[in-house]
């Protein structure tokens, strides 16, 4: 992915008669790759009417909250935006396609961005979270930031939450100082594997 420090997960799928069969991740291989444990905390579902845009959520440093997505049921247009000021990939973003079928997953560090948009009825995503919410950490942005440009192919006005739908723009936010930096993060993330 384009995006520093966010990853795309893809099962090798053992499939017979009965159906499919795959490991999601592996502990060891995720960590090896990350530079550091991720170990799950919280795990939250969202369920989502068809045409349902949620996000972009990230999390302050701290206490940060690196996430594992994975769509179970249904489909989902899936944006990673790195919310990092000082990050060589800032304002930048990655798009997934996740469906059921797939068992695709991506993982967001701490300091990265998540939206998706429901492309079928009753969409199902999970979410595996690195740490336990803690209110009012929260960093909400709009996910139809002209300045951002995600591609959401909409057909029409998308379902929010008024939480959402009254985010401030990625440039708003920065300037407001509710953005965690690369350096923050950075430095985050170092804590993480020393702490192996």
């Amino acid at each position: 992915m384009k995006v520093l420090d966010a990853f795309r997960v893809a099962p090798d799928k053992i499939a017979d008669r009965r159906g499919v069969f795959y490991e999601a991740i592996r502990d060891g291989e995720l960590s090896a790759v990350l530079g550091y444990p991720f170990r799950v905390a919280q795990v939250n579902y969202s369920v989502s009417r068809r045409d349902t845009l949620r996000g972009i959520h990230g999390t302050t440093i701290p206490p940060g909250q690196a996430k594992l997505v994975t769509c179970m049921r249904g489909a989902a247009l899936d944006i990673v935006v790195d919310l990092r000021p000082g990050s060589p990939t800032f304002a930048m973003f990655d798009v997934t396609h996740q469906d059921e079928e797939s068992g695709l997953a991506v993982y967001l560090a701490d300091g990265l961005g998540h939206a998706f948009l429901a492309l079928r009825e009753n969409t199902c995503m999970s979410y595996l979270c690195s740490a336990e919410y803690v209110p009012g950490t929260m960093i909400d942005i709009d996910a139809l930031d002209p300045d951002l440009a995600l591609p959401w192919d909409l057909t029409g006005v998308p379902i929010r939450s008024d939480k959402d739908a009254s985010a401030p723009a990625l440039a708003e936010a920065h300037k407001a100082g509710l953005l965690p930096s690369y350096a923050e993060c950075v430095a985050h993330y170092a804590r993480l594997a020393a702490d192996r």
